[in-house]
């Protein structure tokens, strides 16, 4: 028994048992080391790294900057306060989605298919909030706070929108805004565009996009893996920056007697400093008001003016080109003076026809003709047949070309708004290339008249102008005067006058032009017409063909004071009238006002009122105030 004993109950060795305590106190002080580390001594940078993981990142809007006319009285575009809706998808219970729904559509008057499209069924887990609806009204919003237990989920947050103070004819300089494409985004990304933005689509809303845009501020939330916030900061981190604002170098009074005088005709009128090139007045009629852009119904706005016939979207002044007609004969009259390819008192017989080729071709003056005139008194007068003639006979078409391409026609001003076409001078090169046909002399005739295929827009009539008026150099056009800072309203950059053409014609030459081109509304075709005491203007007329026996484009290109002694005092006016009109020569009649208004500081009812032309029916209205 002692041996079995002496085997069973083996002695435990004190030291081993030391050794293993000595091992699992290691091991549990190693651990208690690594959790105090973790916990202590680098929580707070593991707690940083955690919430950067899981920090959602919210925009706050920038305003964009405001608009204004050359005497910065009031704005034209300015930004008001409006609201966004928006879903928190997981808020929403399953069993309510289709009444709330149902009820949201009523509330902000959208189709329900269309509010159930941006918010898929994949996010219906997730507290992030998803935009229902912007440029929301405050009554609408205050509709929803009024039944918030009837819309769980809706919630709703302040954000700028767009508004403009003017509408009719601003609203091609001004243009508008609207949601980002996806195309315009694959061009803008790297410029800092993101899915959401708010982009200009036309005018100047377009064209200084980048300037009016600002920069937005940011504010950041903590959130759970569903989204849902766990900590928010009461701060913006990044304050968002308003745009910078915008002085224009339009003159709201000038661009609203212009608009008055051309009324609800189709056609446009250009109104210009040639001594720097600042657009006073852009007038295009029919127009639209770009406030139906803001908001649900935009697109179908769009798609409405888009589908119109009379196309209230173009620009006429800049995005149309027509026949120039008998405007031409002023650059044809500078060419013959250069060139001295004909004596300026040589006569020409007009009889009011003359056969060329195999037809007749009329003067406007078909019965009796203009008998015998000189250069002088063929400007006055229109005269076709002296034009045909000396074209054909004497200039001919190389020169012709040459001399209409240096005073700007054919090719884009490079104005500050976005679409300007470049216009049309045809030549002989162009002909062969487009018809396979050779140049006839009767091309060359009806390009001496300003028609044929010869397009020009208004506003390169209005430059060809200034040249006359500027001893040869046309300075480029523009609608932007300033871009100022809009918290403290400093002038960061200033639009300064830039040549964009100079020709070797020697000034007195013009001075010949101007003086004929006087005679045309003292002796001429405009005697009548163009009756204000309220300064002397002079100009040339035009009737442009277009293949309709009752009806023609009616222009007027002028300028006024005709002599004036400061430079800056001068403004050119264009005025063209499209025969989809009732013939009426009208671009006379409009011009009229205009330098009446103008120069006697009166308004459309007042000039209208002082050349006694009480007859003329008021234009309705069609700006906002």
């Amino acid at each position: 028994m002692s041996d079995l004993n002496k085997t069973g109950d083996q002695a435990v060795d004190p030291r081993r048992a030391t050794i293993l305590l000595a091992l699992i106190g290691a091991v549990f002080a190693v651990y208690a080391i690594h959790l105090f580390d973790l916990q202590i001594r680098r929580g707070v940078e593991y707690r940083a790294m955690a919430s950067t993981i899981a920090r959602q990142t919210t925009t706050i809007p920038a305003q964009r900057g405001e608009i204004f006319d050359r005497n910065v009285s009031s704005p034209l575009v300015l930004n008001i306060d409006s609201f966004a809706v928006d879903l928190v998808p997981a808020e929403l219970p399953a069993a309510l989605r289709d009444t709330v729904f149902q009820k949201l559509a009523v509330v902000l008057d959208q189709p329900v298919d269309e509010l159930r499209a941006k918010v898929p069924p994949a996010y219906y887990h997730l507290y992030q909030p998803i935009e229902l609806a912007q440029a929301v009204e405050y009554g609408t919003v205050t509709a929803l706070a009024e039944r918030a237990d009837e819309f769980p989920g809706v919630v709703w947050r302040a954000e700028p929108k767009r508004s403009y103070a003017v509408s009719g004819s601003f609203s091609h300089i001004l243009g508008y805004v609207g949601d980002i494409t996806r195309e315009e985004l694959k061009v803008l990304y790297n410029k800092g565009y993101k899915t959401g933005d708010l982009v200009g689509k036309a005018g100047i809303e377009k064209q200084y996009d980048a300037l009016l845009r600002g920069k937005d501020g940011r504010e950041y939330s903590v959130v759970d893996v569903r989204g849902r916030a766990v900590t928010r900061s009461n701060r913006a981190v990044d304050q968002p920056v308003m745009g910078s604002n915008l002085v224009l170098s339009i003159d709201r009074r000038m661009q609203e007697l212009a608009e008055d005088a051309l009324g609800e005709r189709m056609g446009s009128v250009v109104v210009l400093k040639p001594a720097t090139g600042e657009v006073l007045a852009l007038v295009s009629y029919p127009s639209y008001d770009p406030n139906l852009f803001i908001g649900a119904g935009g697109n179908n706005v769009y798609a409405a003016l888009l589908a119109d016939s009379r196309n209230p979207l173009i620009n006429r002044a800049i995005q149309s080109s027509y026949p120039p007609a008998s405007t031409f004969k002023a650059i044809m009259t500078t060419a013959i003076l250069e060139e001295e390819s004909v004596s300026p008192d040589k006569d020409v017989l007009c009889e009011g026809q003359i056969s060329y080729g195999e037809r007749v071709w009329r003067c406007w003056n078909v019965h009796p003709g203009h008998g015998k005139v000189n250069l002088e008194e063929a400007l006055e007068q229109s005269c076709d047949i002296y034009f045909w003639v000396v074209g054909r006979d004497n200039l001919g078409i190389e020169r012709i070309v040459a001399y209409a391409s240096e005073f700007g026609l054919g090719t884009a001003s490079g104005i500050d708004l976005p679409g300007e076409v470049d216009g049309f001078i045809p030549t002989p090169q162009w002909k062969e290339r487009r018809f396979h046909e050779k140049w006839l002399a009767g091309d060359t005739m009806n390009v001496s008249i300003g028609q044929g295929f010869t397009l020009a827009t208004p506003l390169q009539v209005a430059n060809s102008y200034a040249m006359i008026v500027n001893d040869g150099v046309i300075y480029r056009p523009h609608v932007l005067k300033e871009v100022r800072d809009a918290s403290t309203g400093a002038v960061v950059s200033r639009v300064e006058p830039e040549a964009i053409a100079r020709s070797r014609t020697d000034p007195a030459v013009y001075a010949e032009v101007r003086s004929a081109l006087r005679g045309v509304i003292t002796e001429g075709t405009a005697r009548y017409a163009i009756n204000t005491k309220a300064v002397e203007v002079a100009g040339k007329t035009g009737t442009a063909e277009v293949g309709l026996p009752d009806r023609w484009h009616s222009w007027l290109a002028s300028w006024a004071p005709y002599d004036a002694e400061n430079p800056e005092d001068v403004i050119v006016v264009v005025v063209m009238v499209e025969a989809s009109n009732p013939w009426e020569w009208w671009a006379t009649y409009a011009t009229n006002i205009i330098h009446q208004g103008w120069f006697s500081g009166q308004t459309y009812d007042e000039a209208v009122a002082a050349l006694g032309m009480g007859w003329i029916a008021k234009p309705s209205a069609s700006r906002m105030e």
